[in-house]
């Protein structure tokens, strides 16, 4: 299980160029919030809406920017996570064609976005049933935790198994269940990435700069090699590519 991340690390570096080119639809998804007119913070290198804000002073212009900007951001998200998937299975099943790896965006990306749309759909209604209750912050937080889970391997297994949307999530909860490790691996380096990073950046830039370098680096560095990790985890399940 251990050389996941290091495979992950070569699959990066070997493609660097290609993954770098894929990142930047990542930054865009992220940017989208900052130039909409919504209440949005930045912390620890992502971009969340202020949903306090949105019940007390938000009027139908405001909830059409806010629809619009996730619809966008989630398609730049699916886009960026579908080529960079591809790249992944290419070197591993060898399929290296030009013609397959655009047929694949164009065919995955849909699926993709259903998956990401529902979740954030989810974590939405969390949201307002939990304003309503008192418990916004506990509830949303759940919801976001254990949604992540069940989808954890959702898009990649539409890109690499072509899936469809409820396969794909099935299958999802089935792999993470039958091989937890990786997700909880996945998730450690994460938060030690993010951690140290946010530390290191505010150390050298101050808190406010801070912010914008981490959301850069986030886009450009962390998300695409955690997307290439997941993939990774993901094709652990053949036998003939665990070693």
């Amino acid at each position: 299980m251990s050389n996941v991340a290091a495979d992950s690390f070569e699959t990066y570096l070997a493609n660097l160029k290609l993954v770098l080119l894929f990142s930047i639809p990542f930054i865009i998804s992220l940017a989208i919030p900052i130039f909409a007119s919504v209440p949005t913070y930045i912390s620890a290198g992502g971009i969340f809406l202020r949903t306090a804000s949105l019940f007390v002073s938000v009027g139908p212009v405001s909830i059409a920017v806010i629809i619009i900007s996730i619809f966008l951001s989630l398609l730049f998200l699916s886009f960026a996570f579908v080529a960079i998937s591809i790249i992944v299975k290419s070197k591993r099943t060898y399929t290296k064609s030009p013609k397959h790896v655009i047929d694949g965006i164009e065919k995955y990306t849909g699926r993709v976005f259903v998956i990401l749309l529902l979740y954030a759909l989810a974590i939405v209604i969390a949201n307002v049933v939990g304003y309503a209750l008192g418990i916004e912050a506990q509830l949303t937080a759940l919801v976001a935790f254990f949604g992540s889970i069940l989808i954890f391997y959702a898009p990649t297994a539409v890109v690499v198994d072509d899936r469809k949307v409820i396969r794909a999530v099935v299958d999802s909860m089935r792999l993470v269940r039958s091989m937890p490790g990786y997700f909880l691996m996945w998730l450690v380096i994460a938060l030690v990435a993010i951690s140290l990073l946010d530390v290191i950046t505010i150390g050298i830039a101050g808190t406010i700069a801070s912010r914008y370098i981490l959301l850069l680096v986030n886009s450009l560095i962390l998300l695409p090699y955690f997307v290439v990790f997941q993939t990774e985890a993901y094709m652990k399940k053949f036998p003939l590519l665990r070693h």
